[in-house]
């Protein structure tokens, strides 16, 4: 029998009124074992049982204390097992978690689009990301009086040739280590815009670039991987940096997801829950996957309504005429 899509495996399925209250005294009784697991581990060491202050926890699970580093390989053996599941456990709270709000335009204050190459462009000159119908306005306004366009934040003017919007680029990496600067620029090298090719070099720009926050930075390193661009191919190590990208709340990297255990590991109950998130911030393609999880019986009638509804109001968010006309005229945004 086909289930909603609420949850993500066969282990995670709503029990039945039958066992509802043997579901809960198990959770109660496993409660109570992991606070009193904590509340000893607080001065007693998992390995050798020695109390004391300044115990360190297990940095994977949080649930065991260890006096040194020597009592924590003696109790791996004996820990690895429940640490594993439990350091899972958390990783999944973490990923599946709502996106956050995307963030607003600095001028017209709508939000931008989950998809920033459709809506967002990096300013060299402040360090900005402005959406395209402001830049639209600005290169309007300056067409019909014959000036020079301006950046609509700051007011200064817009770099003659991309060999000046790098040299910008370049100046504020190594000014402040700006994490979108990083990003832009790794672009640059990866195909060869306007500088030498250094697919090397591509690489290690977006990785710091997520390290500093930036979701497209990681939702890159993992297409690096993914498609092997200068390195070999490795779908786990795509799946993971996709991972640290949708946690910043990267809708495309969120869909690659959903697709991935989707198709690769047969997994259709974590495929949707990825999808759904996906489809609430925006992602229409997202929003498609979800309706065929309703086709096929795995999504119920209301949670596709009620995606569809959500999908349809942040896709109305985001969305204005003067950004209309903008995405016509800056064809391919840069990052």
């Amino acid at each position: 029998k086909k289930k909603s899509a609420a949850s993500t495996s066969e282990d995670d399925a709503e029990p039945s009124s039958k066992h509802t209250h043997t579901n809960k005294t198990s959770k109660e009784q496993s409660k109570k074992i992991m606070i009193a697991a904590d509340s000893t581990s607080k001065s007693k060491c998992a390995a050798c049982g020695k109390e004391g202050d300044g115990q360190k926890a297990c940095t994977a699970c949080k649930l065991v204390k260890y006096c040194n580093v020597t009592c924590q390989k003696e109790h791996r053996s004996k820990h690895k097992k429940a640490c594993k599941k439990r350091a899972a456990a958390i990783f999944d709270e973490a990923l599946f978690k709502e996106h956050p709000p995307p963030e607003d335009c600095p001028i017209c204050f709508l939000p931008f689009s989950n998809d920033l190459t459709l809506s967002a462009v990096y300013k060299s000159c402040c360090g900005k990301r402005v959406c395209c119908g402001c830049l639209y306005e600005m290169y309007k306004a300056a067409h019909a009086e014959g000036g020079t366009s301006v950046c609509p934040f700051c007011r200064e003017p817009s770099p003659r040739s991309v060999e000046d919007d790098i040299v910008r680029i370049r100046k504020r990496v190594e000014l402040n280590d700006d994490a979108d600067a990083l990003n832009v620029l790794a672009g640059a090298y990866m195909d060869g815009n306007d500088v030498p090719q250094d697919r090397d070099k591509a690489f290690e720009l977006w990785f710091r670039a997520g390290e500093l926050g930036c979701a497209v930075g990681y939702y890159n390193v993992g297409n690096v991987y993914h498609f092997g661009r200068g390195v070999e191919k490795d779908k786990t190590k795509a799946k993971y940096y996709w991972e640290l990208a949708a946690m910043r709340g990267h809708a495309q990297a969120r869909h690659n997801l959903g697709v991935s255990e989707k198709l690769e590991r047969n997994n259709i109950h974590r495929a949707l829950k990825h999808f759904m998130i996906g489809a609430r911030s925006g992602c229409g393609r997202s929003l498609e996957e979800v309706e065929q999880g309703f086709l096929l019986g795995y999504v119920t009638k209301d949670e596709y309504e009620m995606i569809a509804r959500a999908t349809q109001k942040r896709q109305d968010e985001v969305k204005s005429d003067m950004r209309e006309k903008g995405a016509l005229l800056f064809l391919k945004p840069v990052l």
